[in-house]
């Protein structure tokens, strides 16, 4: 198939100008939506805080008094990005789209629809079930003598990870799909190497979660399965191609 796009006979200096205008314009927009990020920051980290503990009696700790400024210019930062995610995803899209074939395009958009589906099914699946599981299993630990002094920091930093991974996780699917579309891997090659991904996904669990198996099973069943999906879906892609 002939690609003729007149953008591809384009000067690598007209390339890197369109990534450059990408890039700050991108920037622009996350830095335009951080005041809203910092002003919503709080309102978010009380409900991951409400969400994630098991007791109302126990509550978090900052140690530092700028602490909490700097965590909640942190998740403004983050909340940017995400209010902002649609742009910067319509910049990125613009920018690579005068490349692809027509049939890559289509394919380029449901692979975003279906990544930002993904990736905000992980997230939330992370909020709702995995925080409050591992606090749970923290404050499981308190006795009688034995009191636990959470810090405001350290659970912010747990809780970023955690959604990023889960996040991250969630996207095993499309990327066995894209390998195959773009014939980077051959489906046999994948399916010969299931038992290793397998093993691969279950260490990658064991890393992202806390040493126990309750939390490493909510990790690693979802994405196994998930990964099996990936696999339907690329010999549907690789029949149809």
């Amino acid at each position: 198939m002939e690609n003729n796009n007149k953008d591809l006979d384009m000067p690598l200096s007209h390339h890197l100008e369109a990534l450059r205008e990408c890039i700050i314009k991108s920037l622009v927009a996350i830095c335009a939506l951080t005041p809203l990020g910092f002003y919503i920051a709080p309102k978010v980290i009380d409900f991951l805080i409400h969400n994630s503990m098991p007791l109302d009696s126990i509550k978090l700790h900052y140690f530092s008094p700028m602490e909490v400024f700097i965590i909640q210019l942190k998740a403004g930062v983050v909340l940017a990005v995400i209010f902002s995610f649609p742009y910067l995803i319509y910049r990125i899209r613009k920018f690579i789209l005068p490349a692809l074939y027509k049939n890559e395009r289509k394919f380029l958009f449901w692979l975003i629809f279906l990544s930002t589906f993904l990736f905000i099914s992980g997230a939330a699946f992370c909020v709702f079930v995995i925080l409050p599981l591992i606090m749970n299993f923290s404050l499981g630990f308190m006795t009688d003598n034995l009191e636990a002094t959470l810090g405001l920091n350290n659970f912010i930093s747990l809780s970023s990870g955690l959604i990023l991974a889960f996040g991250v996780m969630f996207q095993f699917p499309l990327f066995v799909i894209s390998l195959v579309k773009f014939n980077l891997v051959d489906i046999k090659t994948i399916i010969n190497l299931r038992p290793y991904i397998i093993v691969f996904i279950l260490i990658l669990a064991a890393i992202f979660t806390p040493p126990d198996i309750i939390s490493q099973l909510m990790l690693f069943v979802p994405t196994w399965l998930l990964f099996e999906a990936g696999l339907i879906g690329a010999k549907l892609f690789n029949k149809k191609d």
